[in-house]
């Protein structure tokens, strides 16, 4: 009876390693992510374009005005953030290691 249970808990414990991808393991991803804002007011500014360079991932700000890039490798990257009617803005940011950064972007009106 033990060297069936022990057999069986070997099985499950390799079924459960084999399937796993070695890059999988070791890639410590970042994720940057934050409030795209009108700047006199604060309110949040819906559908606007925020380009990450390097890498060129785009995105689109939500209602609530948040944005976020997954997935990214650590190092520095600028968002710019547009919208028409506002001038445009950048930010630049440091992505860390299995952290996700914060990195609000106020926008201002066009005059």
């Amino acid at each position: 009876m033990k060297t069936t249970v022990l057999l069986l808990a070997c099985a499950v414990f390799a079924g459960i390693f084999s399937g796993c991808d070695k890059d999988e393991l070791i890639r410590p991803f970042s994720t940057i992510y934050g409030i795209v804002s009108d700047y006199e007011t604060g309110e949040p500014v819906e559908a606007a374009s925020a380009v990450l360079s390097p890498g060129g991932k785009t995105t689109v700000s939500g209602a609530d005005g948040r944005y976020e890039f997954k997935d990214l490798d650590a190092g520095q990257y600028t968002i710019t953030v547009q919208k028409a009617g506002y001038q445009t803005n950048r930010k630049t940011v440091t992505a860390v290691a299995l952290e996700s950064v914060p990195a609000d972007i106020p926008l201002t009106k066009n005059q």
